[in-house]
């Protein structure tokens, strides 16, 4: 394919060839590369369901007079018709996933949008071949016989229910859950965990094993885990507790209370350069990166709290400074990327998200709560400084703890080789592995491919480094397909548009609707609680009757509604319009993120999924960013006046919203 692809190249250039030409030719050479997958998956179908019945003529028999060896001999043939289901699932994964970098390789040699128009026509044809690569073809049926027929050769100790009797308690087999995994994951199907545990982008390596692998389980330490995710809840908690009290913190030091944008953007300042060195020190430790991190928010949070005796907001600036250097939410996604067993990864990536949502509903809460004024000594403790001393103790107590409990995880523990295969396997089953190993659209040439020109980046690397991570922030680049920079920018968007609505509302809600800290504290606090609810809702149950990419663009499109609402043009804005837009704005924005993160480890490259330079550093980046231009355009807002802050502020969370409208559509058939 890759000789091809250079071949039309050559003859576009020497004009031998016109460019219709080259994309009629191309289109029949993958319609027809497809249409051979997929018939090779309906024989191999026929072949699988010729052994199940077979199967179920034995079963029949031991009904009638039934031996526990031939019944647990049965019972293991089935079984081996699950493994020989999987690897058939595993063939179809691998296919589709040789077609997206095809796809995205020759856009990228002829810079023309050729996947948009293949996926479009192709994809939404009702007798679409590329569907059935994308979906599974008829595979449900072959589960569900594997499922009952494993059910009823189970002792049920006098039960007589089946498993369609208890749907929600479904046959608890490591062969049928490794099954009902690829088939969904295969289709994008999607649960609350899985979306949840998306939001964390811990990127896996794209191409799954075809049996699941094994974390040495001398690296898992349940305390580790839980000080990593206590670390997640604490960050947030620091990030969002100062937010309903920091306008009136900036005016009690002399400054105007726009201020609180700088006040509040420090943290992700120093965020931005501590990201990148916290992901290269988690490839060499975890311990010690968040030793350090803790003991710099214990300065920090000191610093922030002693600027108000010393009436200084340079103090009060460093503080937050200080505060923003720990960015150990990389060393805790790298730690459970490389440390938590496969089979409860996806747990510990929705435990990471969920930490991180009730810390952020947390943070504002505390802050309502801690409405005291006295003094001890020379400090003073009042509704201001009293979120600082909170955190300060909280981080000590956690440093404590770590420096007792945390386990490190030994370096040198190579990773486990696929186990070979077993000597006793049947004839039926070397034939199928035949089969599977047949030079079809994935396993002659696009290995080949992408041995010489990985990801499509164009380089004629070594075999060996095509395959290594990305060593720069440049190389990381290279990378980016633009499908991808189109998901970052979503997700810039998405980070900007919230950061406003949260920094800004203690100085809007002030300014329109004289608030105190404690209303402006239960906004953020109820905005925090929406999290997990619309999680829950989106992962149940709207990712299973829509699209990705169509939850994407509504999504979007009802953030900017959310926007329009926002401004005030109706005289006098009233309670009701702020709330109902800010919340509009909240959550959409949310259900966006979710999908978003969704799709970009889903288009991301493989090189991306590990490595200093990986694709949770670069979203965190973008993000980050994404909250330093919002929290500076705060600030200089406020020098035209709070009447004017609201308007200002939320123009170019429009503009950039219109932008990532656009670009979406263009990029939309390139989602698979």
């Amino acid at each position: 394919m890759k000789k091809k692809v250079k071949q039309y190249t050559h003859q576009i250039e020497v004009g031998t060839q016109d460019r219709r030409h080259v994309l009629k030719n191309f289109s029949r050479m993958l319609d027809n590369q497809i249409e051979k997958i997929v018939l090779f998956l309906l024989e191999q179908q026929g072949l699988l369901a010729s052994r199940l019945t077979k199967l179920r003529e034995q079963h029949y028999a031991l009904e009638e007079l039934p031996e526990i060896s031939q019944i647990t001999e049965l019972r293991e043939a089935y079984r081996a018709v699950g493994q020989y289901l999987l690897k058939l699932l595993y063939f179809v994964e691998m296919n589709a996933i040789g077609l997206r970098k095809i796809l995205k390789k020759f856009d990228k040699r002829f810079r023309y949008r050729f996947t948009d128009y293949y996926v479009k026509t192709r994809a939404n044809h009702p007798y679409s071949q590329l569907q059935q690569v994308f979906k599974h073809v008829g595979l449900g049926a072959v589960v569900g016989a594997i499922s009952h027929n494993l059910d009823e050769l189970q002792d049920r100790q006098g039960s007589y229910l089946s498993i369609y009797d208890l749907p929600a308690l479904p046959l608890q087999d490591p062969v049928v859950d490794s099954i009902k995994a690829a088939v969904d994951r295969l289709a994008h199907s999607t649960n609350f965990l899985n979306f949840l545990a998306e939001h964390a982008l811990i990127m896996q390596e794209e191409l799954p094993a075809a049996v699941e692998e094994h974390i040495d389980e001398e690296r898992y330490h349940f305390t580790s885990l839980l000080l990593n995710l206590a670390n997640t809840f604490l960050y947030m908690v620091n990030t969002y507790i100062i937010v309903p009290t920091a306008d009136d913190y900036s005016m009690s030091l002399g400054a105007a209370a726009t201020v609180c944008g700088i006040v509040i953007g420090a943290m992700a300042v120093a965020q931005v350069f501590s990201s990148v060195y916290f992901s290269a020190w988690s490839n060499r430790s975890y311990f010690r990166p968040l030793i350090f991190s803790s003991i710099v928010l214990v300065v920090g949070n000191t610093m922030y709290v002693m600027a108000y005796d010393l009436n200084s907001s340079t103090v009060l600036l460093l503080g937050r400074l200080f505060c923003g250097f720990d960015s150990s939410r990389a060393v805790n996604r790298q730690y459970i990327s490389d440390c938590v067993p496969l089979k409860i990864r996806m747990q510990a990536s929705a435990g990471f998200v969920s930490a991180s949502a009730l810390g952020m509903a947390c943070g504002p809460a505390l802050a309502g709560i801690l409405q005291t004024n006295f003094k001890i000594y020379k400090f003073t403790f009042n509704a201001d400084t009293l979120p600082g001393w909170v955190m300060a103790v909280a981080w000590l107590v956690y440093l404590i703890w770590l420096w007792i409990s945390f386990n490190e995880p030994s370096r040198d523990v190579k990773e486990n080789n696929s186990p070979h295969a077993s000597t006793s396997e049947t004839a039926e089953n070397d034939a199928l592995e035949k089969g599977l190993k047949q030079p079809l659209l994935i396993t002659s040439e696009v290995k080949q491919e992408d041995d010489e020109d990985p990801e499509g980046d164009g380089s004629e690397e070594a075999p060996k480094e095509s395959r290594q991570p990305a060593t720069s922030i440049t190389s990381a680049y290279r990378l980016l397909t633009p499908s991808v920079k189109v998901q970052l920018l979503i997700y810039f968007m998405l980070k900007y548009a919230m950061e406003i609505l949260v920094s800004e509302s203690s100085v809007i809600t002030t300014y329109y609707f004289s608030w105190s800290t404690s209303k402006i504290a239960i906004f953020l606090a109820c905005l925090g609680l929406t999290v997990l609810p619309v999680n829950i809702v989106v992962g149940s149950y709207i990712t299973n009757m829509f699209e990705d990419g169509q939850i994407m663009l509504a999504s979007e499109i009802m953030v900017c509604i959310g926007i329009l609402l926002s401004f005030h043009i109706i005289i006098p804005y009233t309670v009701p319009q702020y709330v109902c837009s800010g919340l509009i704005m909240f959550v959409f924005a949310e259900v966006l993120e979710g999908v978003n993160l969704s799709l970009l480890s889903r288009v991301m490259s493989s090189r991306l999924s590990r490595g200093t330079y990986n694709g949770g550093l670069l979203s965190t980046e973008a993000g980050t960013i994404a909250r330093v231009i919002a929290d500076a355009t705060i600030t200089l807002a406020g020098y035209l006046g709070e009447s004017r802050l609201l308007n200002i502020t939320l123009l170019p969370s429009l503009l950039i919203r219109v932008a990532s409208i656009v670009a979406t559509c263009f990029t939309y058939n390139s989602l698979y």
